[in-house]
């Protein structure tokens, strides 16, 4: 899709220095959780861009993506993107990316820092079609906490663990490696290598994990 402007519908605080960012859904835009999009504006008289994952089960009149930042850190696209107000303008391109939900009778994410948009979107969306899913998520200030607890409470697996704990045991206890099984995997490139490390260890095909390393 061509870049096209549309318009904020909220802004909602998500957890520590984290916030979800609500778009109104241009006409003939579709999105898959799991795909990303590329969102431009004009910072400091120059147009600059960020790619954000969907974060919303589908893209029906609105979708979402969720933005976490370093209020001592952050630079001044942050700033912009913080300061944004229902009824703003942006710029979106997209949506980008293969590695998607596709109706997998079985979703297993695994989601590090970031991870997470794309986690609770698969995981509603596949709870929504009447599938199965699991998240084993790990981060020291998790986001989402919300979704996460009706997700477990619609009856998916849910791990929450801190930065300093293994992935091996959650991955075992739901990795089924049974067919129509899909393994997703969210984040920074250390998170990417250890559970490509606890797939392994749980007797699945890393490889065959639809996975987007965000740095």
């Amino acid at each position: 899709m061509d870049p096209i402007e549309t318009t904020v519908a909220a802004v909602r605080d998500v957890g520590p220095d984290a916030v979800a960012i609500d778009l109104d859904t241009p006409p003939a835009f579709d999105a898959e959780p799991g795909q990303f999009v590329k969102l431009t504006a004009t910072v400091g008289g120059k147009d600059e861009s960020r790619f954000y994952t969907v974060s919303s089960p589908d893209t029906d009149d609105t979708f979402e993506f969720t933005i976490s930042y370093d209020p001592e850190e952050g630079g001044a696209f942050s700033e912009y993107l913080l300061n944004l107000e229902a009824g703003d303008t942006v710029t979106i391109t997209g949506p980008f990316g293969d590695d998607y939900y596709e109706g997998e009778h079985r979703a297993i994410v695994l989601a590090g820092g970031p991870g997470i948009g794309p986690a609770v979107a698969i995981a509603e969306r596949a709870l929504a079609e009447g599938n199965e899913a699991a998240i084993v998520y790990r981060d020291d200030t998790p986001l989402h906490e919300e979704r996460l607890s009706n997700i477990a409470n619609a009856g998916a697996s849910v791990f929450v663990l801190s930065e300093d704990e293994s992935l091996t045991d959650a991955v075992a206890d739901v990795l089924t490696n049974a067919d129509g099984e899909q393994v997703f995997v969210y984040g920074f490139a250390d998170f990417l290598k250890d559970a490509t490390a606890a797939i392994e260890a749980a007797g699945g095909d890393a490889d065959a994990a639809k996975a987007e390393n965000f740095g």
